[in-house]
């Protein structure tokens, strides 16, 4: 039998019993469905994380103070005020590795333009921070290190911040008041939208930190020092030489315990992203199961429809069909119900797929690669399962065949 008359066959055996046929493929679509959903939102949530990495900071180690004890309570990590400003200058040119350094102190203040106040965080730092967090000026300049010197009352916006201060535009040159003290806007930064803790980046306000410590809080520590590694390489040889010196510097002996905490921010968003990944892995788990049993599906059909057609088989024996032509064509028939569950089932996935990213606000990827294994798997299932009864249908007895009822 020609390829073009064994799929002619096949359909019209299908076609026969169309919605037995339909129901049949309905595993094989939910598992091919399945598949391509759980790769996109894996490829998707992985893609999310490595973008949140990029916007945090270019190979980003961050160094905060270690904890307190009060009274036996260990208050917890950060609230030692063991950082100052020239240890971030002594990271920048002392540990090998290090592109920047900049110090970051923190504090809560309303802000004032006008009639309009806002509520944000104030942070004070140098003129190393645009390159540590990998954050670009979209309007304006960032302030220079003579500001910082000596300590003038500069601030750039996060977009937020400008938004919701000046929202007709233009807040490059005008005035804001934190604390009472009036600040020259000389800059807004980009967008960076929000981190993967829900927290909104834009909503904040940067100032020297000279500017920071004399005018707005009267710290002489400083919160937490982000440091830029050169390369990715360099991240683990960097973590350790802070390390050192911030141990050299703080006087601390062998015995007593570090009064910092080094962390790389990528590593915390890599277990994120190993998450994510075992979570697709888990989809990906219940759309085999869901392959396999349409594949059981298909194999029942298929022995059903042996023994609905043993007198047809008999017949094409009869008239000169070989074994192998029945085992063709009923194996045709299997791929061919499987094929067409897998065509609808990409189908499916994709709409699945935009679905999750529209209702969930779920970021998902549909790669070229999910839409091929997702159709491969349903052949194969296809395959797999409806060798045995071709094999079966194959191996009847004509004359048998012939007389059964």
């Amino acid at each position: 039998m020609t390829v073009s008359t064994l799929l002619r066959t096949a359909w019209q055996a299908l076609a026969r019993n169309f919605t037995r046929s339909l129901l049949t493929a309905l595993g094989i679509v939910i598992g091919v469905a399945a598949v391509i959903t759980s790769m996109a939102i894996g490829t998707g949530a992985q893609r999310a994380v490595l973008a949140q990495i990029e916007s945090l900071g270019a190979n980003l180690v961050v160094v905060i103070p270690g904890s307190v004890t009060s009274g036996g309570v260990s208050l917890g990590s950060g609230t030692r005020t063991s950082l100052t400003p020239s240890d971030a200058e002594a990271i920048a040119e002392e540990v090998p590795g290090v592109a920047s350094a900049a110090p970051l102190g923190q504090t809560t203040a309303q802000v004032v333009a006008g009639p309009t106040n806002w509520s944000t965080v104030v942070a004070g730092t140098t003129p190393a921070w645009p390159q540590v967090r990998n954050w670009a000026v979209a309007d304006g300049r960032f302030f220079t290190a003579a500001e910082v010197a000596r300590a003038a009352k500069v601030a750039v916006l996060g977009q937020t911040v400008a938004q919701v201060l000046f929202p007709q535009g233009h807040a490059v040159g005008r005035t804001v008041i934190i604390k009472t003290v009036p600040f020259q806007v000389v800059g807004v930064l980009a967008p960076k939208g929000q981190t993967g803790f829900g927290r909104d980046q834009d909503d904040l306000v940067v100032v020297p930190l000279t500017t920071w410590q004399d005018r707005l809080t009267g710290n002489t520590w400083v919160g937490s020092i982000l440091v830029s590694a050169v390369s990715p390489e360099a991240v683990p040889g960097v973590v350790d030489s802070v390390e050192r010196l911030l141990r050299l510097r703080h006087h601390l002996t062998v015995r007593q315990p570090d009064d910092f905490s080094v962390r790389n921010i990528a590593d915390v968003q890599q277990v994120r992203a190993a998450t994510a990944q075992t979570q697709a892995l888990l989809l990906a788990g219940i759309a085999v199961v869901s392959l396999v049993v349409g594949g059981i599906g298909i194999m029942n059909i298929m022995l059903v429809s042996v023994t609905e057609r043993t007198r047809e088989i008999g017949l094409r024996m009869a008239l000169g069909a070989r074994g192998r032509d029945i085992l063709l064509q009923f194996l045709v028939e299997a791929l061919t119900l499987s094929c067409a569950g897998g065509l609808l089932g990409i189908a499916t996935g994709l709409a699945a797929a935009r679905a999750a990213s529209w209702l969930a606000r779920w970021p998902t990827v549909v790669s070229p690669a999910s839409v091929v294994l997702g159709f491969a798997s349903a052949a194969a299932a296809g395959v797999l399962f409806g060798y045995y009864p071709a094999r079966r249908a194959a191996g009847l007895d004509p004359i048998a065949a012939l007389r059964y009822e």
